[in-house]
């Protein structure tokens, strides 16, 4: 069991935690996908996306506009068409229009006034400043993966983190949605989790790798882990 009072800051994962990625990947995703007649469902589109942004990510740093541009590329070989320069440039500046959850706001402005917020993502910093204007939030330390030149799951990331915060494992709590990018790398590095299970009601894993680990807590979205906290 997790004793809230023994934190002091909360790290988050931001794309599938905070932002629903799954919902902007698929909008910015279907129009091209449409326009070259492929017909495929949305939760087999986001199982592609999400083993073709994990291989992206492997090896040599790109940022993650790249990333993107690599991603739809990788679906255009999969799934037999070309995306056009414009797709690909409108494909890897979308998370730009990638919508918060709806409880995300709200939920985050409580937890601020108990806890320091951190941000440890895989974006590019200019990329989450547009995110950061739906999260209506001052986070008290944001660690991109740009300014780490690796993603997660890369122990890197984290280790980043811990260097800025300059707090001991054991006064932060990492809470997030992937069990790939997150948790597994949070447990290898010994902290406490919170997992924010968003496709509660649905299968699969979405649009990332599957991947096993264990959370201290599991809750379906961030109001009733602020509800859990008593902050809500």
């Amino acid at each position: 069991m997790l004793n809230f009072d023994n934190f002091e800051v909360l790290t988050f994962d931001c794309y599938g935690t905070l932002i629903d990625w799954e919902s902007g990947i698929w909008e910015a995703l279907h129009p091209s996908l449409t326009s070259h007649h492929i017909a495929i469902t949305r939760d087999k589109a986001l199982q592609l996306y999400g083993e073709l942004e994990s291989e992206a990510e492997r090896g040599e740093y790109h940022e993650y506009k790249a990333v993107l541009r690599m991603v739809l590329e990788g679906l255009g070989s999969r799934l037999g068409f070309a995306p056009t320069p414009i797709e690909l440039q409108h494909f890897s500046e979308s998370v730009k229009n990638w919508p918060a959850f709806p409880d995300s706001a709200r939920a985050l402005q409580a937890l601020k006034r108990k806890y320091k917020l951190a941000i440890i993502s895989n974006i590019d910093d200019d990329l989450f400043a547009f995110s950061a204007q739906r999260l209506r939030v001052q986070f008290d330390w944001i660690i991109t993966a740009q300014q780490a030149k690796s993603y997660k799951p890369s122990l890197n990331n984290f280790h980043l983190a811990f260097k800025r915060m300059g707090l001991p494992k054991d006064k932060i709590l990492h809470v997030a949605q992937s069990l790939f990018h997150d948790m597994v790398p949070a447990k290898a590095l010994g902290l406490s989790t919170v997992w924010i299970n968003r496709r509660y009601n649905q299968g699969g894993f979405g649009a990332t790798p599957p991947a096993q680990a264990q959370p201290e807590l599991e809750v379906p979205d961030l109001q009733t882990l602020a509800e859990k906290m008593g902050l809500i």
